[in-house]
């Protein structure tokens, strides 16, 4: 079994259950995802299956979509409301007074990572320190907001505003709440968080794990897989020969007429064999992906 498979992960899960819940229910051991969410979140994560597993680090990378519920008038440790509260003030900030202030945080920043994460410092995990009452320093992090508007908030509590992110990889929508909120001067953190695009992968297209325990009781369950070089859409196509196939099943480099660039390999079977580079006419392998 080898693919892609599009989950809208619930609440309360990591994305380590979720990644547990699908190996019972697959009876697959190679399973990995890309763009972790944290429990109180919610909406799409990208599994990669069997041999796909090979293809994560090139999901990492793509530009991600939210919609983020932010509290204004409340700061809490872990900047979204799970947290203790740290502070509480009355707002009266209005939709003007937050689109005013949005642009400032749209295009390339640098971001603070909150204390409760995963990132490593000295091989501990942040959250671990925060959680014994440490802290340490931590270093900025360079990333993108491509997009920053207001969304509708009726599905929100009342006093809420709805935020509209797309934004590069290791980006902390909470900590961009917890910004916002020091920019209008009362203070601000996440009340939810659903991710509803990935790259070229959408939330409309996830299957609740209900869905697939359902076809995997089946036996139907592989059937819900994307193929692996959808992943790789944006780059052309190049059908090998027989003996070029050959040459990329053992790692080696062939000549081949076409410009340079980044391909998706194909054996004359159309089986994807593998992301491949050419340059100067030769070819070479990047990842592969056929079962060996």
């Amino acid at each position: 079994m080898n693919g892609i498979l599009l989950i809208d992960k619930p609440q309360g899960w990591t994305s380590h259950d979720v990644v547990g819940k699908l190996r019972g229910l697959l009876r697959e051991r190679r399973i990995g995802h890309s763009g972790t969410l944290d429990p109180m979140a919610t909406g799409l994560l990208v599994v990669f299956i069997g041999r796909a597993t090979r293809a994560v680090e090139f999901a990492e990378a793509d530009a991600k979509q939210y919609i983020a519920g932010l509290r204004l008038g409340v700061e809490t440790d872990t900047q979204d409301i799970t947290g203790t509260v740290l502070r509480e003030t009355c707002s009266t900030v209005t939709q003007a007074d937050l689109e005013a202030v949005l642009p400032r945080f749209t295009g390339a920043l640098s971001q603070l990572p909150p204390m409760y994460s995963a990132i490593k410092v000295n091989g501990q995990k942040l959250y671990d320190i925060a959680r014994r009452g440490g802290e340490v320093e931590r270093k900025p992090r360079q990333i993108t907001i491509h997009s920053l508007k207001l969304a509708d908030n009726s599905h929100l509590e009342q006093g809420d505003f709805c935020l509209d992110v797309t934004c590069s990889k290791g980006t902390y929508i909470r900590t961009l709440c917890h910004d916002i909120g020091e920019a209008l001067g009362v203070g601000g953190t996440m009340s939810s968080l659903r991710r509803v695009r990935a790259g070229r992968f959408h939330l409309d297209d996830a299957l609740t794990l209900d869905e697939i325990a359902a076809a995997a009781a089946e036996g139907r369950a592989e059937h819900l897989l994307l193929p692996l070089d959808s992943l790789f859409f944006d780059r052309e196509s190049l059908v090998l020969t027989e003996k070029q196939t050959k040459r990329t099943l053992v790692g080696g480099q062939f000549s081949v007429a076409a410009p340079g660039g980044t391909y998706r390999f194909y054996a004359p079977d159309g089986a994807f064999l593998a992301l491949g580079k050419v340059e100067q006419g030769t070819a070479s392998t990047i990842k592969s992906f056929f079962e060996v």
